[in-house]
């Protein structure tokens, strides 16, 4: 007798949980599907190649007044950091107990820093820099670590071209279902 309570209770469970099933699928008419130039308006990221970088440049010189104007009261007046990350400094204190993580001493790539900062920053009031902004403000942080000169222009083929001081401290990861390039 047991036995049979047993598999009616299994049989009832199961159709009780198909019909969850049928209506977890069920819409709600809350939204819609994103249109394609709504998806290509956010699909602006850069990988490390610096392929996708966009079209402009940007100085250094211009870079320290956009920094002053929109990083500095988060980031410092010279990128020491404040209220947001400490972005100078740090060469040589990655394998040191007390590692200082910057752009200039942790980054691997310089196309990354635009990537973030295009995408990310100011942080009240992300994606309102233009492409020229962006541009300035990476030559103006790599400026500041050393990276760049500080009469340097940034554009996509000199900014994907800058060698970061850590680009060989990072190890590709060999799992198998992990694609490295």
């Amino acid at each position: 007798m047991a036995r049979r309570n047993v598999k009616t209770a299994a049989l009832v469970s199961t159709f009780v949980m198909l019909g969850v099933a049928v209506h977890a699928e069920e819409r709600y008419g809350i939204g819609r599907a994103a249109t394609p130039a709504e998806i290509a308006g956010w699909n602006i990221d850069i990988g490390r190649d610096g392929a996708a970088l966009p079209p402009g440049s940007g100085s250094v010189e211009r870079g320290r007044t956009v920094f002053s104007e929109q990083c500095a009261a988060c980031h410092g007046d010279s990128g020491q950091g404040g209220v947001g990350d400490r972005l100078v400094g740090g060469q040589g204190t990655l394998p040191s107990p007390k590692p200082i993580r910057t752009v200039g001493s942790y980054w691997p790539y310089a196309s990354t820093l635009f990537d973030y900062v295009r995408r990310a920053m100011p942080q009240n009031a992300p994606q309102s820099l233009s492409n020229e902004d962006v541009y300035a403000v990476s030559a103006y942080i790599l400026s500041l670590n050393g990276i760049v000169p500080t009469n340097a222009v940034l554009d996509a083929k000199s900014l994907a071209a800058v060698k970061m001081p850590n680009r060989d401290g990072f190890v590709s990861d060999p799992r198998p279902d992990v694609h490295n390039r």
